[in-house]
């Protein structure tokens, strides 16, 4: 018997679980088979435990996933390799049952152990699984067999592999679409442990059923199955035989078969279609891009930068770019918000002049659209202008829309800018930013949502890194102070946050002369809020100061606060005196 790390003791009462009516106490015991098999032994395990399971095959589906999962791993239980097929008859069982999930587990625990077996054992035992499967009576058993054809084909005789190809084919033409829409999504698989001599003659033919078939669900199958097979055929092929395939996708009756065509277009042209050939489907593209059903025109909108890169920037300009243009204005909000998504990336490919005369004018639209998630696409992306455009033209066209977007009315809107305010600033320079977008920093650590407020305060950490510390004293610092005197509490809140992240860039020396007394100052304010925020500042502050400098002002700061009514104040304060202690002592 083989040894285990868990007692034995309880081996019997969880072989009598597995017949338990308590549905968990069934599960457990499922999940625990190979505990059971350790303690029964190999031998037992082949002639007792797997016939056993292989009758429990009427139980709720849960108990039946653990089993098609645990049979995965199963075969150092049953004494190796040399006795993995008697694994099968269990799994074979659930590949029958009606719930989608615990066949598609058993398939792949066969195709796992399928993987392991000997060659006479797939021969002898799983080809034949493989077969009865196909041509069993319930279309639940052909779906599953779909998924192991690619395991069977690859060792089998070559008498049989022909016998193989033609069952697939009977698969692909089955009565049953789940059976057809299987077939479909394995046929990549199968195709590729198929030799070449047989990928034109037998699985070719097959291919062009599938796309023909009467359902769309089948259809957009096989555009996933498409790139598989392009791959696997030499480039004239491809273009004999999958670059009509594509053309014809942009054009099926079905929207959800166009759909997925344009989500997978640039992969598919990507792997399957040579370069000299690629030309030949923008009139495809440009099929999807004006296609009636909005989700197709997101989909291809959003792919709209990637296929510009497979085509050359002049048929991108000259047939793209009118099409990205109306989409701007598209009445779908869904597919503006798609298309600005990409649009920045097109810069680089199209180049300065075309970025110039074309796409600037285009992004200026998108930057005014009503939907805010345009907007914020838009913004997010400026920097990929910029690398083409220049900074001095970006300022002229742009930044008027940038500073209008400062007071977005959707916050969120205002967030994404915020977050790119320092990228701009290093692009900018400083003393452009200070004319433009200097002000706007600051109007920010007064707005009136939280977020804002605090990603404000986190951007003048970043500028003053960006600026240096001689900057920042002159036109952050001063500004920020000023507002210490607010009448409103969370307003004067946020700036003793700005000076918590402030000081360890600014040094010792501004934060004592500048920093530090503002924050005692707002020691004796009347909101407790504050009172404890400062506390929690003031122990930040205690690296960044020398000791002489603690011990005058910090602590005395903190010792009154620890006398304070509110309780909260009281805690704050006198942590930050235990952290100063901690400190001297370590010291």
């Amino acid at each position: 018997m083989a040894t285990t790390d868990e007692p034995l003791y309880p081996i019997a009462v969880l072989i009598d679980e597995l017949k338990n009516d308590d549905i968990q106490l069934r599960l457990n015991s499922i999940r625990k088979l190979s505990t059971i098999a350790r303690a029964l032994g190999e031998d037992r395990t082949r002639k007792e435990l797997i016939p056993f399971l292989s009758e429990n095959n009427d139980d709720d589906d849960e108990v039946l996933l653990a089993t098609a999962e645990e049979l995965g791993v199963f075969i150092p239980y049953v004494g190796g390799v040399e006795h993995a097929h008697v694994l099968l008859a269990p799994l074979e069982t659930l590949c029958t049952v009606e719930e989608t999930c615990v066949r598609d587990k058993a398939v792949d625990s066969l195709c796992r152990i399928g993987s392991q077996m000997r060659e006479s054992d797939l021969v002898d035992h799983f080809t034949p699984l493989v077969k009865r499967l196909a041509t069993g009576e319930w279309f639940t058993a052909r779906v599953s067999s779909c998924g192991l054809f690619h395991i069977a084909y690859p060792r089998a005789p070559d008498m049989v592999k022909t016998e193989l190809r033609s069952i697939y084919n009977q698969l692909c033409q089955d009565d049953m679409p789940m059976v057809r829409r299987s077939a479909a999504t394995n046929l990549g698989k199968f195709a590729a442990t198929v030799e070449s001599t047989h990928l034109k003659s037998d699985v070719m033919p097959i291919f062009k059923e599938l796309i023909q078939d009467e359902q769309d669900s089948v259809r957009l199958l096989a555009v996933e199955g498409c790139a598989a097979l392009g791959k696997l055929l030499e480039p004239q092929d491809c273009v004999e035989h999958i670059l009509p395939v594509i053309v014809n996708f942009s054009q099926d009756k079905s929207w959800r078969v166009r759909y997925m065509f344009a989500n997978q277009l640039y992969e598919l042209c990507d792997a399957v279609v040579p370069e000299p050939t690629r030309m030949d489907l923008v009139p495809a593209y440009l099929r999807l891009l004006r296609d009636n059903e909005a989700e197709v025109r997101i989909a291809a909108a959003g792919k709209v930068t990637k296929f510009c890169r497979i085509v050359n920037p002049e048929l991108a300009i000259q047939h793209i770019l009118p099409c990205v243009k109306e989409l701007s204005s598209d009445s779908s909000q869904h597919v503006r918000s798609s298309l600005a998504s990409v649009i920045m990336g097109m810069a680089p490919i199209l180049g300065k002049d075309a970025t110039i005369e074309q796409l600037l004018p285009i992004f200026l639209s998108l930057l005014k659209d009503e939907f805010p998630d345009v907007r914020l696409n838009i913004i997010s992306k400026l920097d990929q202008v910029n690398q083409v455009i220049g900074i001095d033209l970006l300022s002229q066209s742009l930044l008027p829309a940038i500073v209008e977007l400062a007071e977005d009315k959707h916050w969120r809107v205002r967030l994404a800018l915020i977050d790119y305010i320092p990228l701009l600033a290093s692009q900018l320079g400083v003393g452009f930013f200070d004319d433009k977008l200097g002000g706007l920093c600051m109007q920010w650590l007064q707005d009136k949502v939280y977020s804002i407020r605090d990603a404000a305060a986190n951007n003048l950490k970043r500028l003053a890194e960006e600026f240096g510390p001689e900057w920042a004293m002159q036109h952050i610092v001063p500004q920020v102070l000023e507002m210490m005197s607010n009448p409103h509490y969370l307003y004067r809140m946020t700036v003793i946050h700005t000076v918590s992240l402030l000081a360890p860039v600014l040094g010792s020396e501004i934060t004592c002369s500048k920093l530090l007394p503002a924050v005692t100052n707002a020691s004796k304010d009347r909101v407790p809020n504050i009172k404890f925020n400062v506390a929690k500042v003031l122990q930040s502050l205690v690296p960044i100061v020398d000791q002489s400098v603690v011990e005058n002002t910090i602590r005395p700061c903190l010792v009154e606060l620890n006398e304070d009514p509110d309780v909260d104040v009281r805690f704050f304060a006198n942590q930050a005196l235990h952290s100063i202690d901690n400190a001297t002592m370590s010291s």
